[in-house]
Formats: C-alpha cells, structure tokens, sequence
C-alpha cells in the first residue's frame, strides 16, 4: 500500500468526487479564536479536508479560516452533518440551510446525517438526496450507520451514500462493516481515530519505535493503509502538524494485521443501536 505518499491524496468516492484521505477533524473545538487557528493551522500544514458537523458549534468559525486562508474553493472539501434534533424532510433542508450560511459555502463537499435516529433517518437522507440532485452537496452520505441501518437505508433510498463515518479505531475495527461497505461502494471513515488520547498501548509504541513514528502516526498510517479515510482532530500546533506526518513510512502486512489483532469491540464512543440523543 506504498501508494499513500502525500497529503494531497484522494480517494475516489462511487459518484465520482474526490475526496482526500487525510482530513482534518473540529470536534470539541470551541467556536471562534480556538477552531478558527486550529483549521489555518491545519491548512497551513497541508490538510484540504475539514470535518466539522452542526452540532459542533463551530461552523462559523470553520468557515472564516477557510475564507480567510485565501486558498480556491476547488481547493477544500468540506463536510458537515445534520444534527439529531432537525432530522426530518423539511427540517434537514433547512438545517443545512443554515450550516450553508456559518460555513459561507454555496456548495457543502459531503453531507452526512449524523445519527441513525430511528423512524427519522430515511426522511432525512431523503432531503439529502434532493439537496444533492439539485447541486447543493457534492456528496451525501451517513455517520455511525451499522449494518442493520444501512439494509434498512440501501431498501429505500435512490442515491447510495458515499460516505459511512464511524467510531474506527484499533479497539474496533468492524470488520464486518467494513466488508459491507466495501461491497456497495461506500467510503468508510473513522471519527475519533486517536484512541481518544488513550495512546499508551505496548504494540503501537513498539510499531511506532521501529519506524521513528509516535503511536498517532502509527494508528493514522494503519487508518490508510486500511483503505479507510481518517481525520484526527487537534488543536495543537506541533500536533496537527504531526498527524500529517505520515507519507514517509509505511507498515508492512504483518504490522497491519498485529494492530487488527488489538480489535475488541470496544467503543469509547456510543453505541449506534443504542443511543438516546
């Protein structure tokens, strides 16, 4: 997997877009002067993927450092996601409305719905459909979707989702998931790839020991290497510029499968059949 060399690398999403692997994520990233250096940081150091969601609370302040990076709209791939409370037809479309206006962004790269809030989710992704059809997103996808909830989406929907994003990490590989989503052409991507700042495993060290990497870069590469899109978030400099530091090594197979052995489906995140928000 020696291709992953660059930042600047996409993958190629089933309608076409390309969308890169390594992005930049904005969760818990206070609105205003904190998101809005932690994403020209991030820009500075290369990453043209930018992962925020209505919910965050920082759309506004993501949109002012990409206007005021003065880099070309074509430049950036922008997501963002409808939140659990404005599910529903009508109520997406004017959710999205309003992330359009904080991000100031005619057109959103991908939109996703966030959640799979039973009995709302199919008229949701019914409005992303529309949304797309008419031009306003480039792509439209789902965010912690299981394999129950995708059958259920996939019996209904006309447009299949690009993207699937969810808790991926070496405690939880899904890799039945994966398989699913391989099969129907959806993108997997992991939220949360960090371990959630638990990095203190043995096997990752010693990975990370044997390439000069720390264990983030180790996880990141893995996350790739994978065939899965990642977007570690930070608000530290010497660490966004870190996390991107991972195209001058690679893994060798037997790494990668050490580091799938770690797999015990353990969520630092909720459950998706199992969430009351």
């Amino acid at each position: 997997m020696s291709k992953f060399t660059s930042i600047t690398q996409t993958t190629e999403l089933n309608n076409g877009i390309q969308m890169p692997w390594l992005g930049f994520g904005v969760f818990k990233t206070k609105e205003g002067e904190e998101v809005e250096q932690a994403v020209a940081d991030a820009l500075e150091a290369g990453y043209r993927s930018i992962d925020t969601a209505a919910i965050y609370g920082n759309e506004e302040g993501v949109g002012n450092a990409i206007a005021a990076s003065g880099l070309k709209r074509e430049e950036l791939f922008v997501t963002t996601k409808v939140w659990n409370s404005n599910q529903g037809f009508e109520s997406t479309l004017k959710a999205f409305e309003e992330s359009r206006r904080k991000l100031k962004l005619d057109v959103i790269d991908l939109y996703l719905v966030h959640w799979p809030v039973a009995g709302k989710y199919k008229d949701t992704y019914r409005a992303l459909e529309k949304l797309y059809k008419e031009g306003h997103v480039r792509a439209i996808g789902v965010s912690n979707f299981l394999i129950p909830h995708l059958d259920d989406l996939l019996g209904n929907c006309e447009v299949v989702p690009a993207v699937n994003q969810v808790e991926f990490q070496p405690y939880l590989t899904q890799p039945e998931l994966q398989s699913y989503c391989k099969e129907r052409g959806i993108q997997l991507e992991a939220w949360s790839p960090l371990l959630q700042g638990n990095l203190d495993v043995p096997l990752l060290q010693e990975i990370g020991q044997a390439h000069g990497k720390s264990a983030a870069q180790v996880i990141l590469r893995w996350d790739l290497q994978c065939g899965v899109v990642t977007i570690p978030k930070s608000v530290t400099k010497s660490r966004i510029i870190e996390n991107a530091d991972i195209f001058d090594f690679e893994l060798t197979a037997e790494e990668v499968e050490k580091i799938n052995g770690l797999n015990v489906g353990r969520r630092f995140g909720s459950d998706p059949m199992n969430f009351n928000f």
